[in-house]
């Protein structure tokens, strides 16, 4: 009998990734965004077959795939090494030489949209308007495009159109809090929910008919729920709520008038179908933990995009009761007993408010008594039962893995979420240290023994975690993380500035206390050795913000390490950038683990 060694560590970094997907709307053709050949490129299959092979050979990550009505080409959007100045091409369906269809050099595009009979191409862009943006019609024929909607006082993006294309749809964002759901038609601009000071947000929205509209809003409340909108009668009606549970995106099968919702409630996500003929409603049961994206075609097939703690990135189809997976993403080599799911868990904050978290605990035999305190990014994000190879790769490795999601976290409603605006560097701060003092009381971890690591928000919180409360932690690693709240808020895209006031403060009103919610401001207390990492071409938390804490340490003689990735972004997109940021990673926390060991 042979007997096999245990997985090496690298597999788990081996896991491959889907970025996007989209459906020939004749269902013969699927094309998605993977990394399947290392870098991100895409791939496409022949339905029912579900055989991958490459489309394209350019090695960059996918923003906006769509394809053209009559399933004769797609349209899809690529940036530069993660610098997001994505532009749109024309890529044939069995691939091979793209087409430029929008191409402007250092111009920022989103979310491309076809017409009914795809000669025309609805885009929202950057360019002449780099603050509050402008939305485009290209005739695909001649080439020629009219200016179609102007954005004015925030960021504004074409969202859809009615039937008859009479009627654009487009939201305002003026917060990630605050963002409204307008119908352009002629020169009225109708507002689709009713008039209030109070902020409210609107996520998504559909035309079911030229005259009847369906959006997700929390106005006044605080989950997100369905609504409609008639432009007839202009009446809004709220349709379907649910407790402690928001709906985050919609789709319409208009062949047998259904819609589909999914919804966020927590770490988890659900996927409900309601019959618009009859007002039936139902859940369908999902494969996966987390929900990136559902296609649903005329036939009424459902195809979804998912994952879960322990299950990667696959796509999935559903004819009726049952989901095929069309995918096979696994860790290459390890069974699925040897992943780690997390407990769900809760405790109490400074002020007595409950703070939902994950907590992955390293399996007995692995088990090296460590514990990684990870604060997520966004901040107005989540951490869920989504699938990081990286947490499994570290749980192989014997950590432990706690990530609690702190106010300003989405998925428990809108003053949850709002409650880290203006407030970087206090409420999430507290709550992220309730957080290690339950750990330490609770008995997994011990004051000054715990690893520290988080990227982007989360990287910033690592920075001001240690600057603040080094005691708790004996090493730290921030990925790509804000150090400098003012040039922070100098440097994001021109397009985030409108939002900045509200979402991080101003930095003339606000001076003390971004001075105060600053890590650079607490360079003298950063006494715990650390890691450094940050992608050159990263637009939303550029490289400077990185320099100047490593370059401020390094002047004060500390223990810090700085690995910077030429070719990336916020974010790994290569898989070799990504296997050698967690050695790296891994490495360096090696150094304090093999200390505790010997002690």
């Amino acid at each position: 009998m042979i007997t096999f060694p245990k997985p090496d560590v690298e597999q788990f970094l081996r896991t491959f990734s889907i970025a996007d997907f989209a459906v020939s709307p004749d269902e013969k053709h699927l094309v998605f965004s993977t990394n399947l050949s290392g870098k991100y490129n895409l791939w496409g299959m022949d339905l029912p077959n579900s055989f991958p092979y490459p489309l394209t050979s350019i090695d960059q990550s996918c923003q906006g795939l769509i394809y053209d009505k009559k399933s004769r080409f797609i349209i899809a959007g690529f940036d530069q090494d993660g610098n997001e100045n994505t532009q749109f091409y024309g890529v044939p369906l069995n691939g091979g030489t793209m087409k430029k269809i929008v191409n402007h050099e250092n111009t920022r595009n989103f979310m491309p949209k076809l017409s009914n009979d795809s000669k025309k191409l609805y885009y929202t862009t950057s360019r002449g308007n780099p603050s509050f943006l402008n939305s485009y019609c290209l005739d695909l024929e001649s080439g020629q495009e009219r200016l179609v909607l102007e954005g004015k006082d925030a960021a504004t993006y074409l969202f859809g159109f009615s039937p008859d294309e009479e009627t654009l749809l487009y939201y305002k964002h003026f917060a990630n809090t605050y963002t409204l759901l307008y119908a352009k038609k002629g020169n009225e601009d109708i507002l689709l929910t009713p008039p209030t000071e109070k902020q409210h947000t609107v996520n998504d929205g559909v035309f079911v008919s030229d005259s009847m509209i369906y959006l997700l809003t929390d106005y006044d409340s605080d989950f997100t729920y369905l609504a409609s909108y008639n432009l007839e009668t202009n009446e809004f009606s709220k349709v379907k709520e649910l407790e402690n549970e928001s709906f985050t995106a919609i789709t319409y099968n208009k062949e047998n008038q259904l819609l589909y919702l999914t919804s966020q409630k927590g770490v988890e996500d659900q996927l409900y179908e309601i019959n618009l003929q009859n007002e039936n409603w139902r859940n369908i049961p999902v494969p996966c933990s987390v929900i990136n994206k559902l296609e649903v075609a005329a036939s009424g097939t459902l195809y979804l995009f998912g994952m879960s703690a322990t299950k990667p990135h696959n796509i999935y189809k559903n004819t009726g009761d049952e989901w095929v997976s069309l995918t096979k993403y696994t860790v290459p080599g390890v069974d699925s007993n040897e992943l780690v799911e997390p407990d769900i868990i809760t405790y109490p904050s400074f002020d007595g408010r409950e703070i939902e978290s994950l907590f992955f605990r390293a399996k007995k035999e692995n088990d090296n008594g460590e514990v990684i305190f990870w604060p997520h990014g966004g901040p107005q994000a989540a951490e869920r039962k989504s699938f990081r190879s990286s947490f499994q790769f570290f749980l192989n490795n014997g950590y432990s893995i706690f990530a609690p999601n702190f106010r300003g976290s989405t998925g428990y409603g809108l003053e949850f979420t709002k409650m880290v605006e203006g407030d970087w560097g206090n409420g999430p701060r507290l709550d992220n240290v309730a957080g290690l003092d339950w750990l330490i009381d609770q008995g997994h971890a011990q004051k000054g023994n715990i690893l520290l690591m988080g990227g982007s928000f989360g990287g910033y919180m690592a920075l001001l975690l240690h600057g603040r409360h080094a005691d708790y932690f004996k090493a730290v690693v921030d990925i790509f993380g804000p150090s400098n709240l003012f040039s922070f808020i100098n440097s994001v895209p021109e397009d985030w500035k409108p939002i900045m006031d509200q979402w991080v403060g101003n930095p003339e009103k606000d001076k003390e206390k971004l001075i105060e919610y600053s890590p650079i401001t607490y360079l003298e207390s950063m006494i715990k050795p650390m890691l450094v990492i940050q992608g050159a071409n990263d637009p939303r938390v550029v490289k400077e913000e990185s320099d100047q804490i490593v370059q401020a340490l390094k002047d004060k003689g500390r223990d810090v390490d700085y690995l910077l990735l030429e070719d990336e972004g916020h974010g790994f997109s290569k898989k070799e950038n990504e296997i050698a940021v967690y050695q790296k990673i891994l490495s360096f926390l090696k150094r304090f683990t093999a200390v505790t060991e010997k002690v």
